[in-house]
């Protein structure tokens, strides 16, 4: 942008997306959503999708969902007494599910559970090891898990989450990972369902991991992630953004991201800096309901001919010592978008604050093509 002139044609022009949306999206479930008013809901009367968090006594599901869903600090969990029966948890973030947390001791094959009605709305399965204690009585119940899945519901995403990683070095994190695949492999094999998709993650509640592999885990659920993905590598290209992340402000989990590889260090430095704005909105009373959006047009009349027109306050700049610029712009109060910067691009605030006005609209169009 220079001084007096408009922003320029877009190289990958979201306007002219929003114009004229085509081939339309297609999604498996019918979404309905508000983007001010609330999460993504499903259907009316849908059930919401399950995710269903199972494991040995001890194995640190619990602390996980304390953890990612109710920002319990990790010290805090070492007093967690055992899961007793079922907890079914409802999450009300960007978009609703529900967790429900397995006791380590109860055997759903038991024939007492009615495994057709169990998975029958399961979208992932979250099976957590130990891996500071033995795993082989963990691993039988795995498999007999993934067989049970796909007898009734072979669509359910299937994630082992490795956990209590922390203190182990990488050489054996990546040694107990190997034993785990490839035993899963063989047992599997010899059940005949050697063609069983499973994920793995490396996880622990005192660093960002089971962050990350949560994030992985949810973004499998998004009919919308192909399009949000697009979105954001437009955003990238025209205003030369490093790196995009859309988080779920709620739970630090990132729904979306653009398709460079995610690097560790940008996804934690981002997940802080959630944790520093909210904590400063509570300090000074911000309310985070509703946000008022203004349409594109309104938004071309507002740039005019200054380059330092601004977004409303629900936006935050961090400028850090390296030279590059966290910019968070919140969507709505379950959904901010931060973008990593370098310090040249952010000069230019009047091109970036108009693509993420118009990256709005666009993630608003998105939504109401699955209505």
């Amino acid at each position: 942008m220079t001084g007096g002139s408009r922003p320029q044609k877009l190289n990958y022009s979201l306007e002219r997306w929003m114009q004229d949306p085509s081939p339309p999206l297609q999604s498996p479930t019918p979404s309905k959503v508000s983007m001010q008013n609330g999460p993504i809901s499903r259907v009316r009367g849908a059930p919401r999708p399950r995710l269903l968090l199972q494991g040995q006594r001890r194995s640190g599901k619990s602390s996980i969902s304390s953890v990612v869903f109710h920002k319990m600090p990790p010290t805090e969990t070492l007093f967690l007494e055992s899961t007793t029966r079922i907890q079914k948890e409802p999450v009300n973030s960007f978009m609703d599910f529900q967790v429900w947390d397995f006791p380590g001791q109860i055997d759903y094959n038991d024939g007492t559970f009615d495994l057709e009605a169990l998975f029958s709305d399961t979208g992932a399965l979250i099976y957590v090891i130990d891996a500071q204690d033995e795993y082989l009585e963990a691993l039988t119940r795995l498999h007999q898990t993934i067989e049970a899945i796909q007898r009734h519901n072979p669509a359910i995403n299937i994630e082992v989450f490795i956990h209590k990683v922390d203190g182990l070095s990488d050489d054996f994190k990546l040694d107990t990972q190997r034993d785990i695949v490839q035993r899963t492999t063989d047992e599997l094999a010899d059940m005949g369902l050697d063609g069983v998709h499973i994920n793995y993650h490396l996880t622990s509640i005192y660093d960002h991991s089971i962050f990350e592999a949560f994030s992985k885990v949810i973004q499998k659920l998004l009919p919308e992630l192909g399009t949000l993905e697009n979105l954001l590598n437009g955003l990238v290209s025209n205003c030369r953004i490093e790196k995009a992340f859309l988080f779920d402000v709620l739970s630090k989990i990132y729904v979306a991201t653009d398709s460079s590889p995610v690097d560790v260090q940008s996804y934690e430095i981002c997940s802080d800096y959630i944790d520093v704005v909210l904590d400063m909105t509570e300090i000074y009373g911000y309310d985070r309901g509703e946000l008022e959006v203004n349409t594109v047009e309104e938004t071309k009349s507002s740039v005019g001919s200054s380059e330092d027109w601004s977004l409303p306050d629900q936006s935050s700049v961090m400028k850090l010592q390296n030279g590059m610029v966290l910019f968070l712009r919140e969507i709505n109060k379950f959904l901010a978008l931060i973008c990593i910067m370098r310090k040249e691009s952010f000069e230019k605030r009047g091109l970036i604050d108009y693509n993420v006005q118009v990256f709005q609209q666009a993630l608003e169009k998105v939504f109401e093509l699955h209505r």
